[in-house]
This record gives structure tokens, C-alpha cells and sequence, in this order.
């Protein structure tokens, strides 16, 4: 048994009940960006290492860890979630598949240079405002303010984890948008694909995922944009086939 803390609770990842995760509603519970990045990023399937930036409690290489046998690692800033990241794996036995780092990404990435066939992060989407703007949340802030780093700290980390060719996979807000791509230019990274995410098809996108290629060309595919609920409020069919595993 794993043990659990506070206000600390285990939901299922997917329907198959095949992984489980602990979660908090006061320091860290993942919502529909962290399952939509997970599906939208490539892996490779037999071999090779992955790196997740941002992993919080590890919701991210739990994912990915279904669809691939790559060596998979995680860098989470917050001791707490990084607590709770060490028993995720502990609790779905996949210590032998999944690695957890407690460390910033800015450093992580100098140890680990160009060692990653695919990297993931879902970071901060909010530049740091004023006290007053920010959640009254300690670990609700870190998670969601740029805090410890902001969209250049994530984008040089990335660069320089991962290999020549390699990808990298992002979730993020589409009116930063234009810094994203001004910055991947500065640390090579050609931005290959492009999802955008609607709530409901009759809502404006509140999401973009997006593709990188290290040291890659510019040669953007825009992909049908996906949308997480019907009018009725219903998951979609596509968004029900993620929740399926």
C-alpha cells in the first residue's frame, strides 16, 4: 500500500482502471491539458528516453508510460509533488519504467544535456503578476504562474535536453502564441504541429499544443482542432477515446 497525505485522494487515469493516481484539490489534481498533451505527443514505442518537465504529480509519464517502454523521467520543482509523483509510480509498480527528478528545470537541463529523444512540458501558463493576482495557493501559484522561470527558461531547457532530431511537445495558452514561436526560433526549434483545443466547438480555442523538431525546418501543419465537449456539454467522442486509455 502506498500511503496517502492530507487531503490526498486516488482517482483512476483511464476507464480500464490500469493506472491510478493520487491527487490533492489543494496542492495538485491534473485536468484536461496534462491528458491532451500525453495523447498528442509522439513517442517512441520500444526503447529510447523521455523527459517531462513540469510533472507535478506525475500524471504525464503515466500516461505515456501506456503507450510506450522508453525510459521515462519526470522534473518536478515542489517537493510535495514530487512526493506524490515517487508514490504514483510506487503505487502503479513502475519503478523499473519511470524515474522521478526533484530539482528546476534550469539546472536539470545542464546534467542531462541533449540525452532525450522526446521531451513534454506543460508549464506555467502566466507570467508572474502582482501578489494580489496571484492564487491564494502556494502550490497552486508555482503551478501556474512563472514563478520559478518563464516561457525562455522552458524553451532553452527543452533545446538543450533533448538530441538533434529529437521532439519536443508542449501545452500552452494561444495568445502566447507568437513568444512561443519567436522563442523556439532562438533555441532551434521548428514548430512542426499545431492542435488547437475548444471547450465546445462554439468557444474560442483556450489551448494550442504544438511540435517541436531540434535543429528541424519550419514546416507548419495545422491539425484539425479538437474540441473537449459537445454543445450539450457531453465529452466528445474524441475526448472519450483519450479518457478510455
Amino acid at each position: 500500500m502506498v500511503e496517502l497525505k492530507g487531503d490526498e485522494r486516488i482517482d483512476f487515469l483511464f476507464t480500464d482502471d490500469e493506472r491510478q493516481v493520487i491527487q490533492s484539490p489543494s496542492a495538485f489534481a491534473f485536468s484536461a491539458d496534462a491528458v491532451l498533451l500525453a495523447d498528442f505527443t509522439y513517442l517512441p514505442i520500444k526503447r529510447g528516453r523521455v523527459m517531462d518537465l513540469c510533472t507535478g504529480n506525475g500524471v504525464i509519464p503515466l500516461y505515456l508510460s501506456k503507450r510506450s517502454n522508453a525510459s521515462i523521467y519526470g522534473v518536478e520543482i515542489q517537493e510535495r509533488l514530487y512526493d506524490m509523483a515517487l508514490r504514483n509510480v510506487k503505487l502503479n509498480e513502475l519503478e523499473d519504467h519511470i524515474e522521478m527528478i526533484h530539482g528546476d528545470l534550469r539546472e536539470v537541463s545542464k546534467q542531462y544535456n541533449q540525452q532525450f529523444d522526446v521531451v513534454t512540458c506543460n508549464p506555467p501558463y502566466f507570467k508572474t503578476a502582482s501578489k494580489e493576482k496571484q492564487n491564494n495557493n502556494d502550490y497552486l501559484t508555482i503551478a501556474r504562474h512563472e514563478i520559478y522561470g518563464g516561457l525562455t527558461d522552458v524553451l532553452q531547457a527543452c533545446s538543450r535536453l533533448v538530441k538533434s532530431g529529437g521532439k519536443v511537445s508542449m501545452v500552452h495558452r494561444p495568445n502566447r502564441l507568437v513568444e512561443i514561436m519567436t522563442l523556439a526560433e532562438t533555441y532551434k526549434l521548428a514548430i512542426k504541429r499545431l492542435k488547437f483545443v475548444h471547450a465546445k466547438p462554439s468557444r474560442d480555442a483556450t489551448m494550442v499544443l504544438i511540435e517541436f523538431l531540434k535543429d528541424g525546418k519550419s514546416d507548419i501543419k495545422v491539425e484539425p482542432p479538437f474540441y473537449i465537449h459537445q454543445e450539450n456539454g457531453a465529452y466528445t467522442d474524441a475526448m472519450k477515446a483519450i479518457l478510455h486509455g
